[in-house]
């Protein structure tokens, strides 16, 4: 006799959608994941902001082929009214073609150039504090350093999303080495965020990389007072906020200049609190181990003027890449609401730009010039983007979708043409427009 099979309805699975009762759907399979919401490696936050859908495309963009024979556990039935749109097949099917192709696994050689590379400055940084009394030579030193924080920041962010050693016990620890150790950043608190940035791209009040308040704001819509999905807290547009936003146009640079000191802030606050996570006590021994030579390093120079000065310009360089962050999605699509598992591949082509450049720049930019490629392959290692680009740049063409790339030059001035936008709309006391004024400012500029 055929076994009898248990088919469970869209409007059934869209139900279960809270923390205690959360059921997903991939590829036409319904699983129960209750219990392993508190276990995924992931966070909590992408399965709650995908409850009660179809994750088929979230889940291939995130997850190795391993990864599924760990689902038949959570089986509980079939999605009765199960479809797949073409764009969604098209993007599968590029998936198993680069997974067929081994680009997920062939990883290059950058990461030893990487290392390399931040154990050269590191070393030319010391040395230079030690053993020069020249101001410009510190000054210079103060570069390297911001440099060397750039580095350090794209293997943090490469090695939390696949695994650039040769072991996870390896990548954990390089994790918090470049992480914790050289740059002062939480390695925990950098992929809590990330992975709601990247589930929910460009979403209002679920993206925790568009909530600014009350420094920036990317959209008129912001100024209703959202609520913040991910912090759980109300994103206030008061008095102050308004003030502050009618200037971003002016202050984004001087801001993202001295950002690196709310990472500091951050990574403790979340180190330092209630919230489940791995690996607490190897994170904070990680942070002292920074401020103990980081404070060393300040503490040999000759003067409190030089210890600024090394201070504000390390900071400086390092806030480029903090810009580049921006540049990749404050001039994109946004909207408000959760995020939809059935619109994966045009959410993230919609919210991400690109950054063109000479492949000797790619140094520069850490494969996040490829941001729409890296937005819907995050487990691509960055040697590869360059090579898909024309791939995703044709699938977008044929689904009628935007693919927009820019000079780094033209991304920083349609940046400021956005955040200018919105600061005069922050002007107008009594008739702020809700518009959408990032796609309107990515459009005009084709």
């Amino acid at each position: 006799m055929a076994e009898k099979r248990n088919y469970i309805s869209s409007e059934e699975l869209q139900k279960h959608n809270q923390k205690g009762d959360l059921w997903i759907s991939i590829q036409g399979k319904v699983y129960n994941v209750t219990d392993w919401l508190k276990d995924h490696p992931g966070g909590d936050s992408p399965l709650l902001n995908l409850a009660g859908q179809d994750v088929t495309d979230a889940f291939v963009a995130f997850h190795p082929g391993t990864a599924w024979k760990h689902l038949d556990r959570f089986f509980i039935g079939y999605l009765q009214d199960y479809t797949v749109s073409e764009v969604s097949k098209d993007y599968r099917r590029l998936v198993s073609e680069f997974s067929k192709a081994g680009l997920f696994e062939k990883k290059g050689h950058w990461i030893c150039f990487s290392v390399c590379s931040i154990a050269t400055l590191f070393s030319v940084c010391v040395m230079g504090i030690k053993c020069s009394d020249s101001f410009w030579v510190h000054f210079f030193c103060a570069g390297l350093l911001g440099l060397l924080w750039m580095q350090c920041g794209f293997i943090g962010h490469d090695s939390g999303h696949y695994q650039v050693m040769m072991s996870p016990w390896l990548n954990s620890i390089a994790q918090i080495v470049t992480g914790n150790c050289f740059t002062g950043i939480s390695i925990g608190w950098w992929k809590w965020t990330h992975t709601a940035h990247h589930i929910s791209v460009n979403s209002l009040d679920f993206d925790p990389d568009l909530q600014h308040i009350p420094f920036l704001a990317v959209s008129s819509t912001i100024f209703n007072s959202l609520t913040s999905r991910f912090y759980g807290r109300k994103m206030t547009f008061d008095s102050v906020a308004r003030f502050l936003v009618s200037y971003q146009h002016l202050s984004f640079y001087p801001v993202m200049a001295v950002a690196r000191i709310n990472l500091f802030a951050q990574s403790f606050l979340l180190l330092l609190s209630n919230r489940p996570l791995q690996h607490r006590g190897k994170e904070l021994l990680g942070l002292l181990v920074f401020w103990m030579w980081y404070s060393y390093l300040i503490y040999c120079l000759p003067n409190w003027g030089e210890r600024v000065m090394f201070a504000l310009v390390s900071f400086a360089v390092s806030g480029i890449q903090h810009v580049q962050f921006c540049l990749n999605h404050f001039s994109a699509h946004v909207y408000v609401g959760p995020p939809r598992a059935n619109d994966w591949f045009e959410k993230q082509t919609k919210g991400s730009i690109d950054i063109s450049c000479s492949t000797w720049m790619d140094w520069f930019h850490g494969g996040l010039q490829f941001q729409v490629e890296h937005h819907l392959f995050p487990r691509l290692p960055r040697c590869h983007l360059r090579k898909i680009s024309p791939f995703v740049r044709e699938l977008c063409k044929k689904h009628n979708l935007p693919y927009v790339s820019v000079s780094f030059w033209e991304a920083n001035k349609l940046t400021i043409q956005t955040l200018r936008n919105a600061a005069l709309q922050a002007r107008d006391f009594a008739n702020p427009i809700p518009k959408n004024l990032l796609w309107e400012a990515v459009n005009t500029h084709g």
